[in-house]
């Protein structure tokens, strides 16, 4: 079978609801007409005629935080720890031999917006697909929010991974999660409902504090999980080198030979 190789990763774009208010990309394009002013102090008495054309370059000016599209969030995002009290790292700090690690697959689809995952829930999947996991592979997850992107709803969708089953995940060497839900926690709108009714500040972030713990990242806003098999892969998601940064853009992708 030849090697196929499938895109898990969402666009960059404008004007579509893949962040909360006021944290989504910025995109401008300028096509070939539109950069002459650009290109011509680099080459002094050039005319838009002397180019095939009358054509520049096409170019875009991007404002980007670095949680958006795609991304992989580094440890110091979490947290300013890991392991139990070391410096957390950056994403610049990152091994790259975690990001590119044999994949399983959780389908997690059939739990409702807001439902925050167990270690029992991950424990009958994994027996479910019949899956030892092994160090070092890099877990998806496939929630409901992966069909609603595009949709105003995105942000509010899918289930997130409780403290729980995050830790059973690094208690048994995985480094690297990942989710096409906006978060890896459940979305806030939920976790905001459980916080008014008796203020536990244990249902907040639960999932992503786990790095405190045990030292580990994750993909957010992955893509077209649901094209993936349940093991059987390699998935490639090494991120922008950031110097010091909570994370980094990725265009993660799974490999099926």
């Amino acid at each position: 079978m030849a090697r196929q190789i499938i895109d898990i990763s969402m666009h960059l774009e404008n004007d579509v609801q893949s962040d909360p208010p006021g944290y989504g990309p910025k995109i401008v394009y300028m096509d070939h007409q539109q950069t002459f002013e650009q290109m011509a102090p680099f080459f002094p008495g050039l005319t838009r005629e002397d180019l095939p054309d009358g054509e520049t370059w096409a170019i875009e000016k991007v404002e980007l935080i670095t949680h958006n599209g795609t991304h992989l969030d580094a440890p110091y995002h979490f947290h300013s720890t890991m392991n139990r009290g070391e410096r957390a790292l950056t994403i610049d700090e990152v091994p790259l031999d975690w990001c590119f690690q044999p994949g399983v697959k959780l389908d997690f689809r059939g739990f409702d917006d807001g439902y925050v995952v167990t270690a029992d829930d991950v424990a009958r999947e994994l027996d479910r697909i019949g899956h030892d996991l092994q160090p070092l592979e890099i877990v998806l997850v496939n929630t409901r929010a992966g069909s609603r992107y595009g949709h105003d709803d995105y942000v509010a969708s899918g289930c997130g991974m409780g403290y729980g089953a995050t830790m059973y995940l690094l208690e048994r060497g995985v480094r690297v999660t990942g989710t096409d839900g906006w978060s890896w926690d459940a979305p806030f709108v939920h976790t905001a409902g459980k916080w008014a009714q008796d203020h536990d500040p244990g249902v907040i972030w639960e999932g992503h504090k786990a790095g405190r713990h045990i030292g580990y990242c994750h993909l957010e806003k992955l893509h077209n999980l649901e094209a993936l098999p349940a093991d059987g892969f390699l998935v490639s998601c090494f991120p922008v080198k950031i110097r010091g940064a909570s994370a980094g853009w990725t265009r993660a992708v799974a490999v099926i030979d």
